[in-house]
């Protein structure tokens, strides 16, 4: 079976543990792991979205004892798993309560499904990192490369029916990945701060985990 549920560093007792919904996603960021290799600390993350529920529960169950947060990550945009990550959080929220749950997101689902989805949400997750990118969208098109129009202005959108749920929300900028995107970092900690959301800078890691 492959990789759905994972940890940093190869903790045996993690308090983090991260999901690999999917591979699928909207962007194609220059920075993104997913372009330097297959695997994060020795897991290959590639897989073909053909597994159930139980095969999350059964890989889960493996961390549950230690795990304090679960983070919905891995290679793709967890949110093209709507459905099954909604069953997860719900099977979290009914036998763990005690655990945090987030998700790590480009903040495009609402413009995906036409429909506000923060809001369906609203409860099974208690916080959101939307990653920002960029100060504009111009610089948010060449760095992220997405594949639905008007990606930045929707990804901004999310943060805002985000806040609007009752969720957490960071927003979260890369910086470091080469020498040509000169990143305004002020003016991506404005702009989130403009939209109520706490601000966060990501080192890029050149090798990966």
């Amino acid at each position: 079976m492959y990789t759905l549920v994972y940890s940093i560093n190869n903790e045996k007792n993690p308090k983090t543990v991260y999901i690999n919904l999917t591979n699928a996603c909207t962007n194609s960021c220059i920075f993104c792991l997913r372009e330097q290799k297959d695997d994060v600390c020795g897991k290959d993350m590639w897989h073909d979205d053909n597994y159930t529920l139980d095969d999350i529960i059964t890989q889960f169950k493996e961390f549950a004892n230690s795990a304090e947060e679960v983070v919905f990550c891995g290679y793709g945009e967890p949110f093209l798993k709507k459905d099954m990550m909604k069953d997860f959080c719900l099977y979290l929220r009914k036998n763990y309560p005690q655990i945090k749950i987030r998700v790590n997101t480009n903040g495009h689902a609402n413009a995906i499904y036409k429909t506000n989805v923060a809001e369906e949400f609203k409860k099974l997750i208690d916080s959101a990192s939307i990653s920002l990118n960029a100060a504009n969208a111009d610089d948010y098109n060449e760095i992220c490369k997405p594949k639905i129009s008007n990606a930045y202005e929707e990804m901004k959108k999310f943060v805002t029916a985000c806040k609007t749920a009752g969720i957490d929300v960071t927003t979260s900028i890369v910086t470091g990945f080469d020498n040509i995107h000169d990143i305004d970092v002020n003016k991506c900690q404005e702009i989130s701060k403009n939209l109520g959301a706490k601000f966060k800078i990501r080192e890029f890691i050149t090798n990966g985990y």
